[in-house]
């Protein structure tokens, strides 16, 4: 790893928390965009990636199997001079020092600095005066948009960021630290941030408690050095935010869809006494998968591909559903709000908890046209079920509306009430 070797570093990180690898993974590609990486979930697998002699070791002391200690003992014993940042939950004095015989190039404690990190990593990856140029890979001859939408349905990496989270992050820090309050307040609306943070607060690491349902209930759980290094992680990703006009332009409606939503979903909790928090929440992330649609097709024309308004409602009509549901699986929302996020689309059949219907009369609401009246909304099966008339449906009408077409009512099965 120096100025006369054009090679590209190799770097191995081992850490067993989805999210953190994650994070770990743009916080090097930040720095050397170039960079090499294997990536590993526990010890067991660190040891056999070995064998791949890489250039710089990035690794958790707590894994299963061999412990990040241990694997820097047996990286040390056949060299002194491989780079190896430890990173351990145990920043008390002895822990330390039993670590300091081996050597490790640097030990952070968690939840990790990142300034820090990212200091250690422009030290040991980029040389002085060195410039990497990282163009984007273009497109493979004879790609076609839907098959590309296809194979990135797996993978997408949510939405895009639409509120401005390194003010947010400003706003919420005072000389006693980070107000997580305050953070939330203004983070809240972002859909990206909220599925990601409620997501981690839910990871295999942290999942002892019952599952977290909204925003603040993720960041108490994360405690405010980790949740501010995963906002700030999101913004290292490509395509954090939408350059191009016309998905700008797409993404602001189911922007302003999903906080209408979200609004009447908490009104109408409120008044039904439900819980306001996960009713918001799930009005906010249900536009998820289409906000991840836009991201995607950014990358494409970052790419070389070609876009215009046609191919991208084509994208979102064909896409918009099954990449949502794809992120709210992969990312293990907790079931109740993945449930919540459906309702808004249609319901099913069976019998409906209030808070199911409060949700889809949310949706209903919201994507009433502003020159509607409410006549039909209050005579369909769910204002009925939860005996809201015109009356209390107008009260509750007190934002203007997105100017969408209104959904059709699917068919819904005769149920009653439950709750």
């Amino acid at each position: 790893m120096n100025a006369a070797d054009p090679t590209p570093p190799s770097v191995l990180i081992v850490e067993g928390d989805p999210w953190v690898r994650d994070m770990l993974r743009e916080m090097l590609l930040s720095v050397r965009c170039d960079a090499r990486l294997q990536v590993c979930a526990d010890g067991s697998q660190a040891l056999t990636a070995l064998s791949s002699k890489p250039d710089l070791i990035i690794a958790a002391r707590e894994l299963a199997g061999v412990d990040g200690l241990d694997l820097l003992r047996k990286v040390r014993a056949k060299g002194p001079g491989l780079p190896f940042i430890l990173m351990s939950n145990r920043s008390d004095s002895a822990s330390v020092r039993e670590a300091l015989p081996l050597h490790p190039t640097a030990y952070l404690s968690k939840p990790l600095n990142l300034d820090t990190l990212r200091k250690r990593l422009e030290e040991l990856l980029v040389a002085v005066g060195e410039e990497i140029l990282c163009p984007v890979p273009a497109l493979q001859e004879g790609a076609s948009l839907p098959a590309y939408l296809e194979q990135r349905r797996a993978t997408a990496d949510g939405g895009p960021l639409l509120a401005d989270v390194q003010v947010a992050i400003k706003r919420a820090l005072n000389p006693q630290g980070l107000n997580l309050k305050v953070l939330e307040e203004e983070v809240r609306s972002d859909p990206q941030v909220t599925a990601v943070l409620i997501a981690a607060a839910n990871s295999a690491a942290l999942h002892r408690d019952a599952p977290v349902q909204t925003l603040l209930q993720a960041l108490n759980k994360l405690g405010t050095t980790q949740s501010m290094n995963l906002i700030l992680g999101m913004t290292l990703k490509r395509s954090a935010r939408l350059s191009d006009p016309l998905l700008a332009q797409h993404a602001a409606h189911y922007w302003n869809l999903s906080l209408h939503t979200a609004e009447y979903g908490r009104t109408l909790a409120r008044l039904l006494e439900l819980d306001e928090g996960r009713c918001y929440c799930a009005g906010l992330l249900h536009c998820l998968g289409d906000l991840a649609v836009l991201r995607c097709l950014q990358e494409w024309q970052l790419a070389g591909g070609e876009l215009d308004q046609d191919k991208v409602q084509l994208s979102l009509n064909e896409f918009g559903a099954a990449f949502g549901s794809a992120l709210r699986t992969r990312w293990r929302l907790p079931l109740a709000l993945r449930e919540l996020i459906a309702a808004i689309y249609q319901l099913g059949g069976g019998v409906y908890s209030r808070e199911i219907l409060a949700m889809n009369l949310a949706g209903q609401l919201s994507r009433l046209p502003a020159e509607q009246g409410l006549e039909k909304v209050a005579g369909g099966k769910t204002a009925r079920l939860l005996k809201l008339g015109l009356p209390e449906l107008s009260r509750l009408r007190k934002v203007e509306s997105p100017e969408t077409k209104p959904q059709e009512e699917p068919p819904m099965a005769e149920a009653e009430v439950s709750g």
